[in-house]
């Protein structure tokens, strides 16, 4: 069938439509039907898409469609209809057909709908079109929820989406071939959009919260409207050039002219003043022919230069699979109205839109509630309108959203997706290219903008950055990014673009990462290593005879009978034949269960066997594959025999892999290999030499290749990364390979060499140092043709190394050596040594590796295995826990659990020796603890006598005590060191707050005193019900913990509306912390729980201090007093705290004695003051570091009770404006400060 003659069906459709006589259009009376018809007809077109290549053909959209929707605008039903056939219309090619057909025909019809396409793009760049959609929006829009109904919501959608596919048409190349500033089709339907009103109702709609279910679609709008601008563009529009930007231009001017001049003078050198009618024949000798002679040359000197074998010769054809991937990015610069039009439109998105819009997609696509390749969207976005708000008057609160370590690990996540789809989608690979170079640009983005907050002149920006640098820093997957993108580029499938923007964003991090490094000496950071460990292969299962199995069923059937199939209760309650948490399934876990059965009764381990039997009976009901529940003594009998003698599948052993060398027969275990997370110092250096590969080198030389299309900033950032490859690790041998050269030689003979000044210097070095190795290597020039590794470049700059002189040789043992250790061994064999490889090292004559001695050993038959040699790890032996240790442990624990060390302590005097790993295991399965990080040291918070309200005795009581805790604590590091070398060395630190508040809080005056006030402010603020209910808690609290022996932090959970308004009161909250209750650890805990560390006296202490009493005249002038102490400043405070210090120095000078013991406390002393005057000034030292710790908790509920509305939220980097749409507050997390001065401030503060 022709395409351009209509069906006959099709073509009655259309004219009964109706007609259009001038600019009116006169609708038939089957109108509606006939659009309906249409429809019909798209639903059920064939593979071709001819129904709608005919439409396209008879311009029905253009014609009939477009002016129905403006002048029949009342007609709703045919409004609804028009614009749903209009969608289908619309609709992409690439929809249609799924992908680019690769068929011939089939790649002509999809031309074929896209040049239609193009055509209702053309028709759709009319005012009156837009105005009559976004004039419907506007109106729909105006309803409320409860007016709207199904189908206002359809036509909202049908709006959106067929907005989203006019702009989605791609531009005819052809047709359109128009220069920068002249207004092309997309230009004219932007303005359209603009003239129209629509814009103004996207941004409604993008920040509106009741219609947040157009997000996706409102997102990808904007994306197609800005699909061929870029942010300097627009941030630039309508401006006039600054200085810079004016003298910028007249040197890229002056350069291009000097690069013209300069070809323009090469020219004329080449070519003579008189023309030459005869060019001549010359002879190049040392260049031989096909034959034996020299070739000839029949063309002018000046040609010879160019001269290859290659010339005359067809060009090879590359095959499609290995084509360089071609860059697909088309920019162009609109024309001026257009361009500030969309420059306003950015501005107002930025400041009331983008940090709501950006969290509901992201929520969306975390949530899935996202189609296929949405993140695309947001990945253009974040980069686009981060960009245009760093160069139009930068403003992180509006970018708040998207700036946090979340949004980098997002992107980081989406990177390796993109690259493993790469590898295995190969058809699709040029595709999730593109994703992956969105992506690419979206983390660029991220890090210009902090770094553009590093420069800012406000603190707390400043801060923000530095807390979001130190967390991407610290993080081994975002360090180790850019290297890996390096490593696996491929010019394949990543086209040149992708590798420029690698380059300059590796440039960036490097950059930044060396400007964080420099003032640290120890910066510590994550790393992932492999962790080894072996396990031993199973044996397999013995066979049985059937005598043996009479045997044993003879012994068990009696055990059970003379016990009455009566259990114990440690059995009965013991036994867990099911794992609900594996993730074996249920069927493998039910034969599992009766595999153990039967292990028991070969064992002859009777009851146990009994207890798993009905335990299993009552997990598996079903099918009575454990006998029925109603079962009597007897069958329970008989079924134990029919499992004893049957025989089970068991799963077979791993066979072990046994290598063998010269008769030494391996360790048969199995390596099994699992990714431990530690922390290390970083160093820059180090890091650097990991970029010192060919690898890694290889990219930066094909980037460099086109070196005169490339920018300045591109070839600073390739010669940058070169530069400290060959001059700052001094490996610039890496770079000597003949195309590398080649490139070089280019460089240095091009004309306009003076504007690559940068890499000419460059060059240069390398080419010299290179000579200069020449002349000493006289292998040099034959290595130009290999690309070296770091190894190989050592043996060229060090020497090579002859063959077998580097290997390790294996030592031979002569007659007299074996003799010697036959004897050695049969003397201490029967010693009764821990090691007797060790005892027998130091005996032999020659010196021998304990590896040596033990393979000898072995092929001499003196053991059987190298098991037999095992060198025996300090503790393992020590397994089962005895009752007495059990009971030492316990008193230990109980001695020490308020001291800042309490494993070091227990650790140091068990008289057991054994592992952390273990005492911490058997301190949690006793209920001493109920988490392991209780057991952790702690590190101190604040100085002693730095409240405001401290008395002159407490100073002086309390730094007294300051000096002998600190004499005992060097006598305990004294012992401890002499003890036990191997513990952690970790700083003395102090008790934490909470276990201040939970050890010395309970049973002092003073505490429960405020605690009655903080009470009874409560109340007279309305707040006495959840007081009571806070008593009431920390009574049932100690109830519970003295009648079941252990304690367990236990949750505040407020079931009444009256409770949880509390729970966010501050005032409540300053009441829970002065008590002891630990507020919500991070994001994942939601409630504030009682610690773990409270003993019920200490918890009826405080819920005693929470009653109302009666207070008398005297105790009210008390309070009042008390509280204007709390309410002095700071100043009065610095004054006391000098007299103080002033009068404990002179009651020191009085009372000097004369020997040494106390002078030397007099000393302690001193350095207690000392210590208290750097504690009372405000210390600027910054930390290298601040990573999670076991206190954490504290410094959170500081952060929060503190002042923090002047800090900008870490997790999003800056903050947004009050009157801005921001996230909700449930995703604003704290982060802990790393700067101990604003530490020290927020302490003072809540004092």
């Amino acid at each position: 069938m022709d395409l351009f003659m209509m069906n006959c069906e099709l073509l009655a459709t259309c004219s009964a439509l109706g007609y259009l006589e001038g600019n009116t259009y006169h609708k038939e009376p089957d109108c509606l039907e006939s659009v309906k018809d249409l429809i019909r007809y798209l639903r059920h077109e064939d593979d071709t898409r001819d129904i709608r290549q005919q439409l396209g053909a008879g311009q029905i959209l253009q014609n009939d469609l477009l002016p129905i929707i403006t002048q029949h605008t009342q007609d709703k039903p045919l409004f609804d209809a028009c614009i749903r056939l209009m969608v289908n219309l619309t609709q992409p090619a690439l929809l249609c057909f799924e992908k680019v057909p690769d068929d011939p025909a089939f790649r002509h019809h999809f031309l074929q709908v896209t040049s239609y396409l193009q055509a209702y793009k053309e028709a759709f760049a009319d005012e009156k079109v837009f105005t009559v959609l976004s004039e419907t929006l506007y109106s729909l829009l105006q309803l409320d929820w409860e007016q709207r109904n199904e189908e206002d919501n359809l036509l909202i959608e049908r709006i959106l989406l067929l907005v989203r596919n006019v702009l989605h048409v791609p531009a005819d190349p052809y047709e359109e071939k128009h220069v920068d500033d002249d207004a092309s089709v997309h230009d004219k339907l932007l303005w359209a959009i603009h003239m129209s009103g629509l814009d103004d109702l996207l941004k409604f709609l993008a920040c509106a919260q009741s219609e947040q279910q157009w997000s996706f679609h409102i997102l990808e709008i904007i994306s197609l409207m800005f699909r061929d601008q870029t942010a300097e563009l627009l941030v630039s529009a309508g401006q006039m050039r600054s200085a810079l930007e004016k003298q910028k231009d007249m040197l890229d001017l002056e350069l291009l002219r000097q690069k013209e001049l300069a070809e323009k003078r090469s020219h004329a050198i080449q070519r003579g003043t008189r023309h030459s009618r005869f060019r001549g024949s010359y002879v190049i000798q040392g260049l031989k022919a096909i034959g034996e002679k020299d070739v000839i040359f029949h063309q002018g000197l000046h040609n010879f230069k160019y001269y290859s074998h290659d010339v005359g010769k067809a060009v090879r054809r590359v095959p499609k699979r290995k084509q360089i991937a071609q860059d697909s990015e088309s920019q162009r610069r609109s024309s001026l109205n257009v361009r500030l039009f969309l420059r306003e439109f950015c501005i107002d998105f930025l400041e009331n839109c983008y940090n709501r819009l950006m969290y509901l997609v992201k929520e969306g696509l975390v949530r899935e509630r996202a189609q296929q390749h949405d993140e695309t969207y947001y990945l253009w976005a974040l980069s686009f309108f981060m960009a245009f708000n760093r160069g139009q008057n930068f403003r992180p609160d509006l970018v708040s959203e998207t700036m946090s370590i979340r949004t980098f690990h997002f992107i980081e996540k989406n990177i390796t997706n993109y690259y493993e789809m790469i590898l295995t989608d190969r058809k699709e690979a040029t595709s999730w290219s593109r994703r992956m170079h969105l992506a690419l640009k979206a983390y660029q983005e991220l890090l210009l903008t902090v770094n553009e907050m590093d420069r800012s002149k406000d603190e707390n920006i400043r801060h923000s950055a530095s807390v979001i640098k130190s967390n991407i820093f610290y993080l081994m997957e975002f360090r180790e990014i850019f290297l890996t993108l390096l490593r696996k580029f491929d010019e394949q499938m990543q086209p040149r673009s992708f590798l420029r923007d690698l380059v300059e964003s590796t440039h960036l991090f490097l950059r930044m990462l060396e400007r964080f490094c420099k003032g640290r000496n120890n910066l510590v950071v994550q790393k992932k290593r492999v962790k080894r460990r072996k396990r031993s292969h199973k044996t397999p299962h013995p066979e049985t005879t059937p005598e043996d199995l009479e045997n044993t069923w003879q012994i068990v059937s009696e055990e059970l009978r003379s016990t009455g199939f009566q259990l114990s209760e440690s059995l009965r309650e013991g036994t867990v034949p099911f794992d609900a948490a594996s993730d074996t399934p249920v069927t493998k876990q039910r034969t599992e269960a009766l595999i153990r059965i039967q292990d028991c009764l070969m064992s002859r381990a009777a009851p146990e066997a009994l207890s798993l039997l009905r335990a299993a009976r009552a997990v598996w009901p079903e099918e009575d594959t454990f006998g029925s529940v109603e079962v009597e003594p007897e069958e329970d009998l008989e079924l134990l025999k029919q499992i004893l003698f049957s025989k089970l599948p068991r799963s077979a052993p791993i066979d072990s892999i046994v290598e063998e060398e010269d008769g030494v027969e391996l360790e048969e275990e199995e390596e099994l290999e699992s990714v431990a997370l530690s922390e290390t110092e970083f160093n820059f250096l180090d890091f650097i030499k990991r970029f010192a590969s060919p690898n890694i080198v290889r990219p930066y030389i094909i980037l460099l290749r086109t070196y005169s299309q490339n920018s300045a900033h591109t070839n600073h950032c390739i010669t940058r990364m070169l530069h400290r490859i060959a001059v700052d690790l001094k490996m610039e041998a890496l770079l000597y390979q003949l195309s590398v050269f080649c490139l070089f030689n280019k460089i240095l003979t091009d004309p306009a060499a003076a504007t690559y000044q940068e890499l000419v210097t460059f060059a240069k070095f390398v080419l010299n140092r290179f000579f200069v190795f020449a002349s000493k290597n006289n292998k040099a020039f034959v290595e130009l043709l290999f690309w070296k590794n770091v190894g190989a470049v050592r043996e060229m700059t060090e020497g090579y190394t002859k063959d077998g002189v580097g290997a390790k040789k294996k030592a031979k043992w002569t007659p007299e050596e074996e003799e010697e250790l036959q004897r050695l061994y049969e003397e201490h064999k029967d010693s009764e040594v821990p090691d007797i490889v060790e005892t027998l090292i130091p005996l032999l004559s020659n010196s021998r590796t304990r590896r040596e001695v033990v393979s000898h050993m072995v092929s001499m038959g003196l053991v059987n295995s190298v098991k037999d040699l095992k060198k025996e790890r300090k503790g393992t032996r020590i397994v089962l826990w005895t009752e007495e240790q059990e009971q030492e442990l316990q008193m230990l624990f109980e001695e020490f659990r308020h001291s800042d060390d309490v494993l070091g302590n227990i650790l140091k005097r068990t008289t057991a020796k054994r592992s952390r790993a273990r005492i911490i295991h058997k301190i949690l399965s006793m209920g001493l603890v109920s988490d392991c990080k209780d057991l952790y040291k702690k590190r101190r918070r604040s100085a002693p006598g730095k409240s405001a309200g401290m008395t002159e005795d407490e100073f002086f009581a309390l730094t007294r005590k300051s000096q002998d805790g600190d004499m005992e604590r060097d006598e305990e590091e004294d012992n401890e060191s002499d003890e036990d070398d191997d513990d952690d060395s970790e700083e003395h630190a102090g008790l934490s707050r909470e276990e201040q508040k939970s050890k010395g809080g309970a049973g002092d005056p003073e505490r429960n005193h405020n605690l009655r006030i903080m009470a009874q402010s409560l109340r007279e603020q309305g707040l006495s019900g959840p007081v009571l209910w806070l008593q009431n808690s920390l009574n049932r609290t100690a109830d519970d913990r003295e009648e079941d022996g252990v304690s367990h932090p236990v949750a505040l959970v407020p079931l009444t509306e009256e409770n949880e308004e509390a729970m966010e009161n501050k005032m409540f909250q300053k009441l829970l912390c002065k008590v002891g209750v630990r507020a919500p650890a991070d994001e994942q805990e939601s409630f504030w729980r009682i610690p773990s560390g409270l003993s019920v006296s200490q918890l009826r202490t405080l819920a005693a201090s929470l009653d109302l009493v009666e207070q008398t005249a005297a105790e009210c002038d008390k309070e009042n007093s008390g509280a204007v102490e709390m309410l002095e400043d700071e100043d009065n405070q610095e004054l006391r705290a000098q007299a103080l210090r002033a009068l404990l120095l002179s009651r020191h000078r009085k009372h000097t004695p004369a020997n040494a013991n106390r002078s030397s406390s007099f000393e302690g002393s001193s350095d207690t003051v000392e210590q208290s005057d750097h504690i009372e000034g405000k210390s600027s030292k910054k930390r290298s570091r601040v990573l999670d710790s076991d206190d954490d908790d504290d410094d959170h509920r500081d952060i929060t009770d503190g002042n923090s509305s002047s800090r900008i939220n870490s997790e999003s980097g800056v903050h947004s404006d009050s009157k801005t749409h921001a996230a909700p507050a449930k995703r604003r997390y704290k982060r802990v400060l790393s700067d101990e001065e604003d530490e020290d401030n927020l302490k003072l503060k809540l004092n």
